[in-house]
């Protein structure tokens, strides 16, 4: 596995504040590390409180108990990446639900893509999520910013966990229309829903009670199925790696950049043909500085904050 080089800032760092909160919010649930003088002190998780996924009452919730477990009090600087952060108001709504933990301290929300290039290691690049949605995100040493995805399950978030669940299913009900038996893929997604119909699919998928975290987590049927060696699944898998290195394809060609590409995210940090798909995907347009990340992206913290100061 290629990493990039690690510039991340070393203990002690005067460009560093000496306590600082890095919030990595995803679709299923946030994380949050404490630094003290630059060493992680504490390292905590809770639901999501990514208010593009959860309400804005559980959001809160979710916060307050991951402050009680990692601390508020005295902190110099908060810095939280959520996906789904577009506009400066998006920032501000999660930023006005963070700043009651911390008082006095500087909160900072950004896109959480920015967490993951600097987790890499990486000043300039594209950095890719892959995980419950997806989205591409860079920059180039003229400090010029391109993104593409980032749309949202309705519109996008093509290579995703939600994408491939929503696979899942609609190929599960294609069988079915067609009078076919379950294949496997059909099977291990039953199962996980705890339905013995693929019609039931379809009302299961519509109802309040399932969200696109829960489809996202049905991703597991197609990984699964796809190291037993089932077709179709390895054939997901391949355009899911083969989607995220379009978007990422995107976002280097605006930016001008050869690259690196560092891919991240749940699916893009676990799964080999994935990823494997991806770095056919990215070759294809001649993009081969292609890495995938080894570390958590709320560990590009400190990289981004040395890089403002």
């Amino acid at each position: 596995m290629e990493t990039a080089e690690n510039t991340t800032p070393r203990p002690g760092d005067a460009s560093v504040p000496s306590t600082v909160i890095g919030l990595d919010i995803g679709g299923t649930k946030t994380r949050g590390v404490r630094f003290e003088d630059g060493r992680p002190v504490r390292d905590e998780s809770t639901g999501s409180s990514n208010v593009q996924n959860v309400t804005r009452e559980v959001a809160a919730e979710n916060l307050a108990r991951l402050f009680a477990m990692i601390g508020g009090g005295q902190v110099d600087r908060v810095l939280a990446g959520a996906g789904g952060i577009d506009t400066d108001a998006d920032a501000r709504a999660l930023a006005d639900l963070i700043e009651p933990h911390v008082p006095g301290a500087e909160v900072t929300v950004v896109h959480d893509s920015r967490l993951l290039l600097a987790a890499g290691g990486a000043s300039t690049g594209v950095a890719v999520i892959a995980g419950t949605g997806s989205a591409a995100w860079g920059k180039n040493a003229d400090g010029e910013e391109a993104r593409a995805g980032g749309w949202g399950f309705l519109l996008g978030d093509e290579g995703s966990g939600y994408w491939l669940g929503r696979e899942a299913v609609r190929h599960s009900l294609r069988r079915m229309n067609k009078g076919l038996e379950p294949d496997g893929l059909t099977a291990a997604l039953l199962e996980s829903c705890g339905v013995d119909d693929p019609n039931k699919l379809i009302a299961l998928f519509h109802s309040e009670d399932t969200d696109r975290r829960y489809w996202a987590q049905r991703a597991n049927a197609v990984v699964e199925t796809a190291r037993e060696g089932l077709e179709i699944s390895r054939q997901l898998l391949d355009q899911a790696g083969r989607d995220l290195a379009e978007l990422a394809a995107q976002a280097v060609r605006q930016l001008g950049l050869p690259g690196p590409v560092i891919l991240g995210g749940g699916l893009g940090m676990n799964v080999e043909p994935l990823q494997s798909a991806f770095r056919a995907g990215l070759a294809a347009h001649g993009i081969t500085d292609v890495r995938v990340l080894d570390q958590e992206p709320v560990f590009g913290v400190l990289q981004i904050l040395a890089e403002q100061a």
